[in-house]
């Protein structure tokens, strides 16, 4: 009985997203109508609070978008994607694709999904949509490329299967990588092709001046490489080799390259500092209102959902597959991270119950677990709830329902064709 009514307060949800309720309000209620069907109503203040603090989200999230409100003030953002905008004006045709596979590239030393989004997509988002990409399609394309991260050896899917399989983590990488590229590629063009058949790749006028290109701007290079001194940052101190030779690299982290870039960016433009200082702070405050807010509210929806044992219920539902296990393996996870908006918890979940017994399914332990972790993050890049995708729709000021539903083509071919490699090929 519970589980029904469980379903029916998350299609209920879902309906009311559909029609572009308030995304924090219908979180938060049908997070705490989950818990109190539970008879545990605590479980939802519990994860309001503890996601209110939780370092990895504020951290990042604030401090980019401290930085991106600096980058107005200064007006280095617009010398950027001035000088930017005419050269991709000329390669039109792969404005999209490129922004998801360079994301993915950036993303394989970010590793955070929701930190690679906040950086990159300050830059990149508001680019496209001055080229004339629709709003929608821009946050999505930066969306599609946050499966980059199952390249790093330093993933947690991709360091529990190393574990299970008793090899060292490059291993696991190595050996889904192929699949991992085709999949990443397929999702970028299969996104492309929804923005051409919906005319949403071009001829999109702005009315936020936020996304408007000033005329006839004479473009300092100096100030045009501010917005990317972050990133750039982050990748140099995120090198073995870097972080060898100098030892509190692994120490930078985003809101040391954040401050840095914001105050490069202040003194090459001699902006009034109190009136830079003030604009980072206003924006870290906006960072916390409309990202970290819903964040939260998603997490106590999910609490909702593990305290009714929803998520329990649909683990072991599709870990008993075992006639399908290597589908499952790849859609059970995919599903799984649609649903809670957390690709590491359905990679983590389907590969300790499932992946041990891949030999049972006449599969390795390294391909099964690959496929887990690969269906874990292709569903996270398709899920409305996910951090990511947040600060997408955020960054677009777009729907995050909407953003999500723009790469379900993409990423449904694209976990065809990891399945396809790792099942059959490699």
């Amino acid at each position: 009985m519970s589980t029904i009514v469980g379903l029916i307060i998350i299609i209920g949800a879902i309906v009311l997203l559909v029609k572009q309720y308030e995304t924090r309000m219908v979180l938060i209620c049908s997070g705490f109508l989950l818990a109190l069907a539970a008879g545990n109503p605590l479980a939802a203040f519990d994860a309001f609070s503890s996601r209110m603090v939780t370092p990895v989200f504020i951290k990042s999230i604030c401090s980019v978008m401290g930085f991106a409100i600096a980058m107005k003030i200064t007006k280095c953002d617009q010398h950027l994607i001035h000088l930017l905008a005419g050269g991709l004006k000329k390669v039109r045709f792969a404005l999209i694709p490129g922004a998801a596979i360079v994301t993915a590239m950036i993303n394989t030393s970010l590793i955070s999904a929701a930190g690679v989004s906040a950086a990159v997509g300050a830059i990149f988002i508001p680019l496209l949509i001055s080229l004339g990409v629709h709003p929608v399609i821009a946050g999505a394309s930066v969306l599609a490329g946050t499966m980059g991260s199952l390249l790093s050896p330093g993933l947690s899917g991709n360091a529990f299967v190393a574990k299970l399989a008793d090899v060292k983590p490059i291993e696991i990488v190595s050996a889904h990588s192929i699949a991992t590229i085709f999949a990443i590629i397929t999702g970028a063009i299969v996104l492309a092709i929804v923005a051409h058949l919906k005319k949403e790749d071009k001829g999109y006028v702005p009315a936020d001046d936020d996304f408007k290109v000033a005329e006839n701007l004479k473009v300092n290079p100096a100030f045009a490489i501010v917005p990317l001194i972050p990133v750039l940052l982050l990748l140099f101190f995120n090198n073995d080799a870097v972080r060898l030779a100098i030892p509190w690299a692994k120490s930078i982290q985003v809101p040391h390259a954040m401050l840095f870039g914001a105050a490069l960016g202040i003194a090459l433009t001699r902006t009034s500092p109190s009136i830079a200082v003030k604009g980072f702070f206003d924006g870290m405050g906006k960072g916390y209102g409309d990202i970290v807010g819903i964040i939260i509210a998603a997490a106590v929806f999910v609490s909702g959902m593990n305290a009714l044992g929803l998520v329990d219920e649909f683990n072991a539902m599709l870990a008993k597959s075992e006639s399908i296990a290597s589908i499952s393996a790849a859609l059970g996870p995919f599903f799984f991270a649609v649903m809670t908006g957390s690709g590491e918890a359905a990679s983590l979940a389907f590969n300790e119950a499932v992946t041990p017994f891949a030999a049972n399914y006449n599969m390795t332990i390294i391909n099964m677990g690959s496929l887990v972790n690969i269906g874990a993050a292709l569903g996270r890049t398709m899920s409305p709830i996910a951090g990511a995708t947040i600060i997408c729709a955020s960054l677009a000021k777009a729907n995050p329902l909407t953003i999500a539903k723009r790469n379900i083509p993409g990423m449904l071919a694209a976990v065809a064709v990891a399945y396809i490699f790792l099942s059959f090929i490699l």
